[in-house]
Order: structure tokens, then C-alpha cells, then sequence
């Protein structure tokens, strides 16, 4: 099917044509965006909001302006680069919140990292036992990070789980435990 035969029955509507051109084009969409983000997965998240993009804007292909391979590789690029931008975005959110509850930690009697490993019994006050509500696999996680020192890759290590995991479980449970220390905070009026 020639190209712009592909393109009128795309822009008809024509799913089967949305179908040949995925055929045709999501292993370069997908080569592109692992290249891009380093990531299967993401790449794949990619390559599916593409041809949704692909499918919903059809109408605004212009064939003046290029090729209808090169209108999808660079709605693909474009997807994993601000894919890559927003999983920045969201790491340094999460860095900075992990910072926030490790001083408000620090400031309930959790020894810094500076000074060695800490023993969970080090824990005092409040924390411990918001600690103690955690899920095991997040509580684990926090203790290895903060109370043992060691680095996400070192928790995955020791967990023999993916980093992708360990970061998981480590920004859930610090969420709950922050929003736990800032309940029972505000409950009890403590400082």
C-alpha cells in the first residue's frame, strides 16, 4: 500500500490502516525511544502513546511537510523525550521528599547518617511505631536506606529485587510515614 494510500485511510479512520502503519513502524519507534530512555518498558509506553497520538491526529498530517514515517518517528521522539524530562522531574521530586522526611526523621531522634549506622532501637517517639505500621517490604527498604546507609542499588542488592522496586517501595512508605508523623503531629499538638 503505497504511503498515501496508508494516509487517506488513516485519516478515514480506517483502523487496519492504523494496524499496517504500527506493523511498519513500531520497531523504529521502539528503537528510537530505548535509545532515548534506556528503558523497555518506557519504550513501549512510548510506541503505544505514539499510534494513539497517530490515531487521534491523523487528520493533521501534512504530507508537504514530510513523510508519513517521519510525522510518526517524530511524534515517537518527541513522546520519549518528554518522557525522559518527566521522569527527571519526578526523581527530583522524589529525592527532595525523601530529603524532607529523613530531617523531619532526624529531628524525632534518628541519629544522621554521618554518624554511622543506626539501630532500629536508636528509633524513638513517634517514629518507631509509624515505622513499625509500615508493610515489611517498605519498612525494610527505609531501614536499609536511612538507618543502614546503604544506596538504592545496595537495597536491591541485599533485596534481590529491581532498583525500580526498591525506589518504589522507599518513596510509598516514606509518603505514609510522613503523612502518619504529620497527623499524629498536628493530633497531639507535639512540636
Amino acid at each position: 500500500m503505497s504511503d498515501r494510500a496508508l494516509e487517506e485511510r488513516l485519516v478515514a479512520g480506517d483502523r487496519r490502516a492504523l494496524e499496517a502503519l504500527y506493523d511498519e513502524l513500531a520497531p523504529r519507534v521502539y528503537g528510537l525511544a530505548r535509545s532515548i530512555l534506556r528503558d523497555g518498558r518506557d519504550a513501549e509506553e512510548v510506541v503505544s502513546d505514539t499510534f494513539v497520538q497517530v490515531w487521534r491526529t491523523a487528520s493533521s498530517f501534512d504530507p508537504a511537510r514530510g513523510t508519513l514515517a517521519a510525522w510518526v518517528v517524530a511524534i515517537g521522539r518527541s513522546r520519549a523525550l518528554d518522557r525522559r524530562r518527566s521522569g527527571r522531574r519526578r526523581e527530583k521530586i522524589r529525592e527532595r521528599e525523601e530529603h524532607e522526611i529523613a530531617s523531619f526523621t532526624m529531628s524525632e531522634g534518628v541519629a544522621s547518617p554521618s554518624e554511622g549506622a543506626v539501630t532500629r532501637a536508636a528509633v524513638s517517639g513517634r517514629v518507631g511505631p509509624a515505622l513499625a505500621g509500615l508493610p515489611p517490604e517498605q519498612r525494610r527498604a527505609i531501614e536499609l536506606a536511612y538507618l543502614g546507609g546503604l544506596t538504592h542499588r545496595e537495597i536491591a542488592g541485599a533485596l534481590d529485587v529491581p532498583l525500580g522496586t526498591v525506589k518504589t517501595r522507599i518513596r510509598s512508605g516514606m509518603q505514609t510515614l510522613r503523612e502518619r508523623l504529620v497527623s499524629d503531629r498536628e493530633r497531639t499538638g507535639a512540636t
